[in-house]
């Protein structure tokens, strides 16, 4: 056996090792469990309200609810399958029951389509709860597509994993790319290396240095040159991202799944909404109209009628088969017409297995977030591609993996990462960054990016005022803080901590100017490690007034974990470490690729509050303190206690 096989088996089993774990957890979560440890599990929204129900395209039913108690944690998102339930009468009855897919999730609401063509009158009740189903469905496609990679018998996918893996070198054209104004010299370089590459190319994006641009314009470049697209990645959001910017470009896309986002401008790039809006769309409507009323008076019709009945119910089923045959092919015919005129198709890494999708080939499959997706899910896409261009950043958050022993035999590693490391030819480092000034960049750029990264002259102007210092650890060591575990789910807090965050935080907004914030519409994000410390969190700041301040820029502020703040940026950034014990003990903050994107958030201003004497037990937090210090940016909380 092949060194590049022996890989993709040993790949195989620690997915099926991953699966069996998630399941478990699900299991144990889920089976045998009471309503209250299914809420404190977040993977039950109880008791929730109806808020709303609408017919959306593709005439699919969209509901919206509400959960009235708030307290617990949720494991709930966009693409994911969910069943609503009433406990009116037995929990467990599965008459009351009826499944959908998450749209999108925004704190305590969420849009669902429904898998129903009708509202069932119990979900008006007030006893009305929603549950997280087992997605067994991605894992039998990414089990499908490793297996289909083993044993290829397509000569370009036999190609590419060679290239990939083993030690076949990738090749390039030289053509020469006009340089784009609107893009830098390693965005230009970047898009150059992608038009030359004939089997993959890489595409590494550190935080601020314009990715997603730089994958549009290449995107563009392949539009131009005629090429067949397939933009993919990990998550709904990701996709969208990418498919709103297409559309921006006025490049015809067509997205497949479920958007995560209800905008119209993504719902209307849905092949539901295309139908709907096709021209022959309203012939379509009237075939199958006619269909049901001849169905609906071919079963009027007993057995027992005589033979010219029985004559004229066979010439009645006989013209709804017609009619179905017409409806069928005019459906073929739309959906033929709209990818016909399709630059760019759409969808997740799992979203590729779609039958929407089948028998397709694609000349450039791009893959963006590419270093968040597991590699079994990344090669579905693959499968389909002639060449494949990935972007993303190893040195922020990898995929989330539920069992040890698989991240740590290897599932942790992705293609991306595999790829950048056998294959640095085929690679391309974004170097400019626009996002922060110098001094918050500077950490992150030493730890991860070997010095490589240069600010924008720009970024000297992402200050508040002059008098405002750019960075500040606020060190709560000797303060008497200590964290503690939640009881209903065992993550961690400190709420010492959490009420000088806030108090820290209200101070600041008000030294700044709440009307500041308001006029020129700047954004407050406050990360903790924790849900239990972002709940609390939470609580202070947006469900009591005794902060005026940020109660008045409440709207500007969003308050989540580092994973929710991924990809995004806000002006002001405050992160509330937590950890604060004796024995040194910090959990997953000795995660540094989850810290550099908690550290890369900002813009403007960037305050960590910590407890030095735990966390710097760390090498990486040593580290980080010292850099805070030689930049003067080191104060204790004994400063603020004392005022």
């Amino acid at each position: 056996m092949d060194k590049v096989t022996e890989e993709l088996k040993k790949g195989l089993k620690l997915l099926k090792l991953e699966w069996q774990e998630d399941l478990a957890q699900y299991k144990q979560k889920f089976l045998n469990s009471s309503l209250s440890d299914k809420k404190k599990a977040g993977i039950t929204w109880h008791p929730v309200h109806l808020k709303k129900s609408k017919i959306g395209m593709g005439e699919r039913l969209l509901v919206e609810v509400e959960r009235n108690d708030t307290n617990h944690p949720s494991a709930f998102g966009s693409g994911k399958s969910v069943s609503f339930f009433s406990t009116n009468d037995s929990y467990s009855s599965s008459e009351d029951r009826v499944n959908g897919v998450i749209n999108f999730v925004k704190q305590n609401t969420m849009m669902v389509t429904l898998q129903a063509d009708e509202l069932p009158e119990w979900m008006h009740g007030s006893k009305l709860g929603v549950d997280l189903l087992f997605d067994e469905a991605s894992y039998r496609e990414m089990e499908f597509a490793l297996k289909k990679v083993i044993s290829s018998d397509n000569k370009r996918v036999d190609e590419l994993k060679d290239i990939l893996l083993g030690e076949k070198a990738p090749q390039f054209s030289e053509k020469l790319l006009a340089s784009k104004s609107n893009l830098n010299f390693s965005q230009n370089q970047a898009c150059e290396m992608i038009a030359n590459a004939k089997d993959v190319a890489v595409v590494h994006g550190p935080p601020g240095t314009g990715k997603t641009t730089t994958l549009i314009e290449a995107i563009q470049d392949s539009v131009i040159a005629g090429e067949s697209i397939l933009v993919c990645a990990p998550s709904n959001a990701a996709v969208d991202l990418l498919v709103e910017k297409l559309i921006d470009r006025g490049i015809e896309t067509l997205r497949f799944g479920h958007p995560a986002r209800v905008e119209e401008k993504i719902l209307n790039q849905t092949l539901d909404a295309k139908t709907a809006f096709h021209a022959s769309y309203r012939d379509l409507k009237k075939l199958r109209k006619e269909t049901d009323q001849q169905l609906k008076i071919a079963k009027q019709y007993k057995r027992n009628f005589g033979h010219n009945e029985r004559v004229q119910r066979k010439m009645m089923f006989a013209e709804v088969s017609r009619l179905r045959e017409a409806s069928k092919s005019l459906e073929e015919y739309i959906q033929f017409d709209i990818y016909q005129k399709t630059k760019v198709f759409a969808c997740t890494l799992v979203g590729a297995s779609s039958y929407n999708l089948k028998g397709m080939e694609f000349d450039v499959v791009f893959i963006d977030e590419a270093a968040q997706g597991l590699e079994a899910a990344t090669w579905i896409p693959i499968l389909k591609a002639k060449k494949v261009v990935f972007a993303g950043d190893h040195c922020q958050l990898p995929p989330t993996i539920k069992s040890y022993q698989a991240g740590k035999d290897g599932l942790a590693e992705t293609l991306f990462e595999k790829v950048i490391a056998r294959k640095p030819q085929a690679a391309q480092m974004l170097q400019v960054q626009y996002r922060m000034p110098e001094v918050i960049m500077g950490f992150s750029n030493a730890q991860f990016y070997k010095g490589k990264l240069i600010a924008d002259e720009r970024t000297k102007t992402h200050v508040f005022s002059s008098e405002e210092s750019v960075i500040e650890w606020i060190d709560t060591a000797g303060a008497g803080y200590s964290d503690q575990k939640e009881l209903e789910s065992l993550s961690t807090f400190n709420p010492e901590e959490a009420l000088f965050a806030a108090k820290y935080l209200n101070d600041l907004v008000e030294r700044i100017g709440s009307d500041n914030f308001l006029q020129n519409d700047l954004t407050i994000g406050l990360i903790a490690p924790y849900g239990a410390q972002v709940r609390r969190l939470r609580q202070l700041i947006f469900d009591s007034e005794d902060y005026p301040s940020l109660y008045a820029v409440k709207e500007q502020i969003t308050i989540d974990t580092v994973d929710g703040f991924q990809g995004q940026e806000r002006d002001l950034m405050m992160i509330s470490l937590t950890r604060s014990n004796e024995k040194g003990e910090i959990g997953f903050l000795s995660d540094t690729r989850r810290m550099n994107v908690a550290l890369t958030r900002a813009k403007r201003k960037l305050v960590l509050i910590g407890d030095s004497g735990t966390l710097t037990q760390n090498p990486f937090f040593d580290e980080l303190l010292r850099y805070f210090e030689a930049q003067e940016g080191y104060r204790s909380v004994w400063e603020f206690l004392a005022d």
